[in-house]
């Protein structure tokens, strides 16, 4: 084959980002926005020595999980890949992408346990970043980046986010203009907004809204009280400076414009002090879901349990009422004041907080003979690396919980954590973040 080829394809399955998967004269070719079942003519568009990468020409036959996407800006912007299929699809899709990786990157034989749908595929994000550009009038723009570029595709309607959230960017976006800041640019590395973050309370309601710059300029102080009086529920603005040419959206300088830095709400029961920076499950209900599954695998009741990549606290203090002594591990300096003061707020006393790197900090851990009957992992994308891995076995716990949002990686920390003395005995899928590639797992490991 060779680029500008239509070939006829079926697709027989889907790859990790959502792509369809089909098999022509023995070479593998991905399309993206194709579902399982699928009878189409693609065109290829790149080409390599054992796959290509394609584009849907025509669709001959669809398949039975085909529905119409309900979104303008669906397979232009880099967010959701699963909006032209059923979710009870998408959901047996994850469950395979989550199968795969445990079985093939790790060669794991866990049980599999059933994937918890999310209760709601539209509104349940609690947080947004959008990225601010020039327009073709060198009026700044602002949208989701297109996938795998930097490309601006404005979306004025996301269906995974509140309405709110879309008439609170659109008045941001709107006093930029009138103020005459400018939007960033990318590749001169000049102007002023880079980015409107938005994050809000699931039950509290409470919105925190955080303007990225470049640098600071006297009218982002207007913008603020403007905003507070249109939108009653925005608690506070804040202005983030990051000076450098980077894809990072947040720099370590902060200014609070107006009202206050963090924002409340509560799981599980539990009261929480969010500041901007600190991780926070961006779909709360399932957030909800997610940490009761662990505490049931975890049966920490009595036990000294260690949290690390602990966040604001929600895993740990969470289980805080049932366990001896709760110890959480957390690198983001103002996420492990929030979790300070969430312990106080609940009267966790039980709980301490440690600010640092979780390698570095369960080493010093173990040279203070600190014991753990049970630990819990929620790290990011990228997973555990060896040191973090190297303690947790040492610590030698009845039981770890591990909790991702990356089933390839947790895979590899699984397998390595199965040639220091642990099986893999359970991985269950829970849907945090429907209508897109990504999903949540927690699994169990036994000594």
């Amino acid at each position: 084959m060779t680029k500008n080829d239509i070939i006829p394809l079926r697709i027989d399955g889907l790859t990790n980002e959502g792509s369809g998967v089909g098999r022509y004269n023995g070479m593998v070719v991905f399309v993206p926005f194709t579902a399982v079942g699928d009878e189409l003519d693609v065109r290829i568009v790149k080409c390599g020595k054992s796959y290509c990468y394609g584009r849907t020409e025509n669709i001959r036959t669809p398949s039975p999980a085909r529905i119409t996407p309900d979104c303008a800006a669906f397979g232009k912007c880099g967010g959701c890949v699963f909006r032209h299929i059923y979710y009870e699809a998408e959901l047996a899709a994850k469950s395979d992408m989550i199968r795969d990786a445990f079985t093939r990157i790790g060669g794991l034989e866990p049980e599999f346990l059933p994937i918890i749908p999310s209760d709601s595929i539209t509104g349940y994000r609690n947080k947004a970043q959008y990225p601010v550009g020039r327009g073709n009038d060198a009026k700044p723009v602002c949208g989701f980046f297109a996938q795998r570029s930097h490309r601006i595709i404005p979306c004025d309607d996301c269906k995974l986010e509140p309405a709110v959230f879309n008439e609170i960017k659109s008045a941001v976006l709107e006093l930029v203009r009138n103020y005459k800041i400018p939007a960033y640019n990318e590749e001169e590395h000049s102007g002023v907004i880079r980015h409107i973050c938005i994050r809000r309370g699931h039950y509290s309601g409470e919105i925190n809204v955080v303007l990225v710059v470049r640098r600071n300029v006297p009218e982002l102080r207007k913008i603020g009280p403007e905003l507070m009086k249109m939108f009653p529920t925005i608690k506070g603005v804040t202005a983030n400076i990051n000076k450098d040419k980077t894809n990072v959206i947040y720099g370590d300088e902060e200014i609070l414009l107006c009202g206050k830095n963090d924002i409340a709400d509560t799981m599980l029961g539990k009261h929480f002090i969010i500041s901007p920076r600190s991780f926070y499950q961006v779909n709360t209900p399932m957030a909800e879901r997610l940490y009761s599954e662990a505490a049931k695998l975890a049966e920490p009741d009595g036990k000294t349990l260690i949290d690390l990549y602990c966040g604001i606290g929600t895993v740990g203090l969470t289980m805080a009422d049932n366990v001896k002594k709760l110890i959480g591990v957390e690198i983001v300096p103002s996420a492990v004041e929030n979790a300070k003061a969430n312990a106080a707020l609940n009267g966790s006393d039980n709980a301490e907080f440690y600010l640092g790197d979780a390698g570095t900090v369960t080493s010093l851990l173990r040279e203070k003979n600190i014991k753990a009957d049970v630990i819990t992992v929620d790290p990011a994308r990228k997973g555990c690396d060896s040191k973090t891995l190297d303690n947790i076995a040492a610590f030698a716990p009845e039981r770890i919980v591990m909790i991702s949002c990356n089933p390839a990686t947790a895979a590899r920390d699984c397998a390595y954590l199965g040639k220091h003395g642990y099986r893999t005995v359970s991985v269950r899928g829970v849907d945090l973040f429907p209508r897109t590639e990504h999903v949540e797992a927690v699994i169990l490991l036994t000594k």
